[in-house]
């Protein structure tokens, strides 16, 4: 794991120290995100499992549903709500331009609203750096996948979610 302890964060004009982080510090999560994108994930969804590809169900049409803007607006809080949820745990770094920038500990206000509107072709990550974990949302997903959460994590990201109504599983291949 990267130690970041010497890195110091850009203070951005608003004056929040924790809100940007340096170039230094961005570079350093790239081999942490390599090597977490190489780790077993799991998968924080609507459905209790994968659905398989030879189902009779109606599996894209409900996608359909939920892809709707109201609907996915409702998903993206909920996933929201965890994620803000796991940050009282511990600190998390988030960037929604392909790593170019970190925004550490957001305020929770401005994540969520960032959260539930990110464009279809929009992409959110999240990395909970002392817990070697992250979490992508894709803007066209109705899904958020986590990349290599253990044990502790997991549990809280179980409960979490269930209290959200959703559910959490592992795919086939991890």
């Amino acid at each position: 794991m990267a130690d970041l302890s010497h890195v110091k964060a850009e203070v951005p004009a608003e004056g929040n120290p924790s809100a940007g982080t340096s170039a230094a510090e961005a570079g350093l999560y790239d081999s942490l995100i390599e090597d977490l994108l190489e780790r077993a994930c799991l998968i924080v969804d609507v459905l209790p499992e994968q659905v398989p590809g030879d189902s009779p169900g109606q599996y894209f049409a409900i996608e359909d549903y939920y892809l709707q803007p109201e609907r996915l607006r409702i998903l993206r809080r909920r996933f929201a709500e965890i994620l803000l949820r796991l940050n009282c745990y511990s600190d998390m770094a988030v960037s929604s331009d392909n790593g170019e920038s970190w925004e550490k500990n957001p305020d929770p206000e401005v994540f969520a609203g960032r959260l539930e509107d990110l464009p279809g072709n929009g992409f959110l990550r999240v990395i909970f750096e002392a817990e070697r974990a992250m979490a992508d949302l894709d803007g066209c997903d109705i899904n958020m996948t986590f990349y290599g959460p253990e044990s502790q994590l997991t549990q809280r990201l179980r409960q979490l979610a269930a209290a959200e109504g959703l559910f959490v599983w592992s795919p086939p291949d991890t």
